[in-house]
């Protein structure tokens, strides 16, 4: 590792470092330690001197190392971490790549030129705005037991975020919501032949803050973000590491158990539960009373006709 890489893993992993410590580190001088600190601000890295204590980034720029640090050694999820500036797709990537990684790879991505959500939906994600990223898993079922898995995606994030951000609702099938605005997404790819699966890629995009120029026009439905949600400025080293160990704490209990020890967490927080709502399943809109979710993560409506089930499609709450 060279001398800016290792300085800038250093200040992304704490708040202060101290300028002796980092000559020490590196068998340098303080003052060549000043010199790279200059070089690093002129590369357009924010970072100010504390009197007497040392240096520390005023910016939030996304580091693997710092992440990785910040996780357990036993995690599956998060063990290689992969950080570019700049790709067309997270999932895209990851997915041409999944024969030669290992499970639990994670693509991280400061932007995205050709993002993706659900049903082909455009994501919009601008560098340091976004935490966008990708997890390759490769569980041992059968494809159509992996319907669920975005459902308990969605209540890992819910589980990383809900302390900082008061009244986060899950919407079915995967969206976390903070006052009918969408905050996150999620979109799950798979690679599979008949009975087996070869490969499945979770995408997660995550928005920290407002882009500069505000949401965009075109958006489908209305947007929040993560800082504007918690009132206050939030880490996205620290927020990576904290949803990176939620899922694997929870892919690790899927794996084994299913859906079913997620059923009552996601209903609970369900923005629609017992609510009249209108899901499009690819075909049909049907309205109903949101009953349940079903063991796969199917929705459970009440309809005129009885109880109908769906296992894909997007979901709006009537009045």
């Amino acid at each position: 590792m060279n001398t800016r890489q290792f300085i800038i893993d250093a200040l992304c992993r704490e708040d202060i470092v101290s300028g002796d410590r980092l000559a020490r580190q590196l068998g340098l001088s303080r003052s060549a330690v000043w010199k790279h600190m200059r070089r690093l601000r002129d590369e357009g890295l924010c970072i100010e001197a504390v009197p007497g204590q040392g240096y520390r980034l005023c910016d939030d720029p996304l580091n693997a190392e710092a992440i990785r640090h910040r996780l357990p050694d036993t995690v599956r999820i998060g063990r290689t971490i992969e950080l570019v500036p700049r790709v067309r797709s997270t999932n895209s990537s990851l997915l041409e790549r999944a024969e030669t990684l290992e499970e639990g790879f994670v693509l991280l991505a400061e932007e995205q030129t050709q993002g993706r959500g659900r049903l082909g939906r455009p994501w919009h994600s601008e560098p340091g705005q976004a935490l966008t990223f990708s997890v390759l898993l490769k569980p041992d079922c059968k494809p159509e037991q992996a319907v669920s898995l975005p459902l308990v995606v969605a209540c890992s994030l819910h589980r990383a975020l809900a302390s900082m951000i008061p009244g986060l609702r899950l919407k079915w099938p995967n969206d976390l919501l903070v006052r009918g605005a969408k905050l996150a997404g999620i979109l799950m790819e798979m690679r599979a032949e008949p009975g087996r699966i070869q490969a499945i890629v979770v995408g997660i995009g995550l928005n920290i803050r407002q882009p500069k120029d505000g949401w965009p026009p075109d958006l489908r439905q209305p947007a929040t973000d993560i800082e504007s949600a918690a009132g206050c400025p939030v880490s996205r080293n620290l927020l990576a590491a904290g949803c990176l160990q939620t899922l694997d704490e929870d892919y690790a209990a899927w794996r084994t158990q299913g859906f079913t020890p997620f059923r009552d967490y996601w209903w609970r927080f369900h923005v629609g539960s017992d609510k009249r709502v209108r899901a499009h399943d690819g075909h049909d809109y049907i309205e109903g009373i949101a009953r349940g979710i079903d063991e796969q993560g199917g929705l459970l409506l009440h309809t005129e006709t009885g109880i109908r089930r769906i296992l894909a499609g997007d979901l709006e709450l009537l009045p």
